[in-house]
Parts: C-alpha cells; structure tokens; sequence
C-alpha cells in the first residue's frame, strides 16, 4: 500500500515563497501597486499575487512595475458573495452571480485555456466566524483549496485560522489544499504574516502555478520544511525552527506529537488521510498538505 500525496519526485527543481493575496489602491488597499512589490522583494519572496477586489491585475499589467525579481501571478479576488481567489486568471468574471456558477466559470476556463484555479478565502471571518460556511464549503465543488490561514482576519471579527473547515472537509473525502495567505491591505504592517512555499521545476508563472495547483507546497507563518519523505505508508518531515511536530488525522485528530524537528509516523490504516503541522515559537506554524 502507498500514500498518495502531492511530494513525489522532490528533485531537480527549488521551494519558492510567495503570497497570493494582496490589495492595493486599485481596489480597497491603502498603498499602490509597486510600493506593495517592492514590500514583498523586500520580504524576500519569490512570487506575489496581486488580488484587488474585481479587477484583474493580468501579465500586460505587471509591466508597468519594477519587478525586482519576483514571479507575477495573474489574479484577482472575486467578492460579491463569499470571497475568492482566481488564481492565474486568464480573463475576468463578474461578481455578480452564484459562488458555483463561477467555479464552473473558472473550471471551463481551466480546461479550455489551460490556466486557473480557484481558492475560497478566509472561511472563518466574521462575528459568527461564517463568511463561507461549512455547509457552503461542502455543496461547492470546483475549488483547488481554502486559506487556512489569512493574516489580515487577526484584526477583524472571527479566527485567521480555517483548519476545522479543512479537516471536516478532509474527512467528508475532499482532496483539497490549504493556503496561507496575508490578504494585506494597509501595506508593511500586514505583509509577510503568511505565505505558501511551492517546489517548483521551473522558475516561472507557469512553474510556480502547477505546483500550487498540484498541491506541492507547504502553508506557513514564519516555520520552514527542510524535508518531506514518503516510503510507502511512512512519513518523515522534517522542519526548521519546530518545536513541536503534531500529526493529524480524520477529523483533526491527533495520533502523534513530539517536541523535537523531525517527526516520522505511520499513517494509521484505517485513515482517511493524514497531515502534518510544525510549531515554532511564539504562533509560528508551517503546515503540510494532506496524506490521503
């Protein structure tokens, strides 16, 4: 029996950081476009997102911006209705219809032009921590994964975190990734609170989006994998700055914990899938894609 996952084959290529939602004055951020860029050179990251509420930054748009090295992806962040990323988007779409109707809008777009996924975001915003429902999150389909961490809701109503929604929709037989994210709006304070680190083969648009779409990256908020290893039904991680290693299984169980590193299990068999979390000091996380 083997697991399957998404860290096959970690060879040949290089782990890029980079965020996938970020606002700026071209929709409700407070700061423009290429101080934003140059925020997140600074910060040391290899990709950025530029997300504005209903307009599309597309690839002709990145040039008029210093890059400074970074990858461009494409994008913009769908409201209307619950929020969502449209993450490589090749085109815009309006807000103004049902959550599933533009999933399967992204969806045709994917097969049809070979570019774009969707993320729903920031699952647990709120005063009832309910901007996208579980119920929502289970009768949609169409989506590559939710932000289980979005910085900017730590100043607002309702959690940062989505895990619970993930794990329930990991136990209901979901295959969906989780994203961490800083959705900054008032520029530095609120950049570098999370971000996705992505193993790519090829150093481009394309190279970074095929990782993330396929699920080969990890989320984290400040702790770094220095290694995913699978032998059949064993697993090994292994983190920098961990404290503390936490295994999870159906529903957000736990099955393991050590206070070191590395950890390495095997996945109970009766297991509908597996994942991992590493915790550093203070609230530092990084959190594995799930096992199944």
């Amino acid at each position: 029996m083997k697991l399957t996952h998404p860290y096959r084959n970690l060879s040949g290529g290089e782990w890029l950081k980079g965020n996938l939602h970020a606002h700026t004055t071209r929709s409700d951020g407070r700061v423009d476009p290429q101080t934003v860029i140059d925020t997140y050179a600074g910060l040391g990251h290899d990709f950025l997102m530029l997300a504005d509420h209903e307009v599309l930054t597309s690839a002709s748009q990145y040039r008029r911006w210093k890059r400074h090295g970074l990858i461009f992806i494409p994008g913009v962040e769908i409201a209307g209705g619950p929020h969502l990323l449209h993450v490589d988007a090749p085109c815009a779409i309006s807000p103004a219809q049902g959550r599933q109707q533009i999933l399967n809008r992204i969806q045709r777009l994917a097969e049809t032009r070979g570019r774009g996924f969707a993320i729903m975001n920031h699952p647990n915003w709120g005063a009832n921590f309910d901007h996208a429902s579980i119920a929502q999150l289970r009768e949609w389909v169409g989506y590559a994964g939710v932000e289980i961490f979005n910085g900017v809701v730590n100043r607002l109503d309702g959690s940062a975190y989505a895990l619970d929604k993930w794990d329930m929709l990991l136990g209901g037989g979901r295959r969906i990734w989780g994203f961490a994210n800083d959705d900054s709006h008032w520029g530095a304070v609120e950049s570098g609170l999370g971000w996705n680190v992505a193993y790519v083969r090829e150093r481009s648009v394309r190279g970074v989006v095929e990782a993330l779409r396929q699920g080969r990256f990890y989320a984290s908020t400040g702790v770094a994998i220095r290694r995913i290893h699978v032998n059949g039904t064993r697993v090994r991680v292994e983190a920098e700055q961990a404290e503390r290693i936490v295994a999870l299984r159906d529903v957000g169980r736990r099955f393991e914990t050590v206070d070191r590193d590395w950890i390495e299990v095997e996945a109970p068999a009766d297991a509908r899938y597996i994942r991992f979390e590493c915790w550093g000091r203070g609230e530092t996380r990084a959190w594995t894609q799930p096992f199944f």
